[in-house]
């Protein structure tokens, strides 16, 4: 059996629609607290995953245990957030009549909904636009109000599919920001986003989905291997001094189109070694123009990994590469 006090923990996760196996044997781990990034192609069997975890579609083989019990448990999933990728509002209702309506649904008593609503209103940006109908919002404010429906009744874990979509640059900063409050607060967060950049700033832990299958999770030092990506710029990369760099770590690429200019991306396995990098291009009496380590960069990470040669193929016929870390 699953045990812990994890947000989420399934093994083995399993859903197959007339035969075919949407999500197959999906092992993952999300913390109390943490905010997790689930990452994968479309058809990579996300929606079913999260359909699942929130008890609205029941597993065909594995094991899935939600805030320490069963999806399927009106007590859990009375603790649980959701904003759907494609919400359909009401759009009859007003801003208020609509945080009402699901807050009474999820068993709010009436005082407290009266002095939560605000609350939630002003916390997604909303604020004196609670009695306005929702036919009138425009598709940035109807996302900021189903995620006002989502955080409603306080939930421990929140599950949201493409938050940000809608929203300009500045609506995405303040979505960055309530993610923050909440994890703070010890909210767990599941977050679905094609943003890449997003993931990448607010995400704790991610998870790189494929097939229904789990190819990787962890903090982005973890997938990275705990290496440093270092971009060197320089006039010129003799043979000496490319042995000398591959000594210090691994030249992923070097590219000299530029007349007078070489860039080399090396890969350290830690910091201390890039001054080293530095006295080798001095030593080499090369004119070093830049050397600039970088943060792991979660699009490359996730193109090599989805688009892995034997991509499109069947599922079964997926090399199995899951290295599930936590």
């Amino acid at each position: 059996m699953l045990r812990g006090v994890n947000a989420i923990e399934t093994r083995e996760l399993r859903k197959e629609y007339r035969g075919r196996a949407v999500v197959d044997g999906l092992s993952l781990t999300v913390g109390e607290g943490e905010v997790f990034g689930f990452l994968g192609p479309n058809g990579a069997g996300k929606s079913t995953t999260v359909k699942m975890l929130l008890g609205l579609v029941l597993p065909s083989g594995g094991e899935a245990r939600v805030l320490g019990g069963s999806p399927a448990d009106p007590a859990v999933r009375a603790q649980l957030g959701f904003l759907p990728e494609q919400f359909r509002f009401q759009t009859w209702m007003t801003g208020e009549e609509f945080l009402n309506f699901h807050g009474r649904l999820a068993g709010m008593p009436a005082g407290e909904l009266r002095r939560r609503i605000p609350e939630v209103l002003e916390e997604v940006g909303l604020g004196g636009r609670g009695r306005e109908s929702l036919g009138g919002y425009s598709k940035g404010m109807l996302q900021r109000c189903g995620l006002a429906g989502a955080i409603l009744a306080r939930p421990r874990l929140v599950f949201l599919d493409e938050p940000t979509s809608a929203l300009d640059p500045i609506g995405r900063v303040e979505v960055r920001e309530i993610i923050e409050r909440l994890r703070a607060q010890g909210v767990a967060v599941f977050l679905n986003s094609h943003l890449l950049s997003e993931v990448e700033q607010v995400c704790d832990r991610v998870a790189f989905v494929k097939a229904g299958r789990v190819l990787e999770q962890g903090t982005m030092r973890e997938l990275m291997g705990g290496v440093i990506p270092v971009e060197i710029r320089m006039d010129t990369l003799s043979p000496a001094l490319h042995a000398a760099l591959a000594r210090l770590g691994e030249v992923r690429h070097t590219d000299s189109n530029t007349p007078g200019r070489t860039d080399v991306e090396l890969w350290l396995q830690e910091e201390a070694a890039v001054p080293a990098v530095a006295q080798a291009v001095f030593e080499s009496g090369a004119r070093l123009y830049a050397l600039t380590p970088r943060r792991p960069d979660l699009e490359t990470m996730f193109l090599e990994l989805i688009e892995a040669p034997g991509d499109g193929a069947p599922a079964q016929a997926q090399p199995a590469r899951e290295v599930v870390r936590g």
